[in-house]
């Protein structure tokens, strides 16, 4: 006998309680980083600090040569 074997053949659950949550609800759940506001804009500004930077190197390689 398997470990769930008493359990598999049982029909699903359905809440009278509580409504069936549609998809756009269910999905919201698993948005951790939205409750960082800004998140999204600091990572942008990031990254094109760091392309400033790196083409300033580059530039600085050709023009001192």
């Amino acid at each position: 006998m398997g470990r769930y074997d008493d359990i598999i053949d049982l029909p699903h659950h359905v809440s009278t309680t509580h409504h069936r949550m549609s998809m756009l609800e269910r999905a919201a759940q698993f948005q951790p980083f939205r409750a960082l506001n800004g998140y999204e804009d600091a990572v942008q500004a990031t990254a094109k600090l760091a392309e400033e930077q790196a083409n300033k190197i580059d530039t600085e390689e050709f023009t001192d040569a």
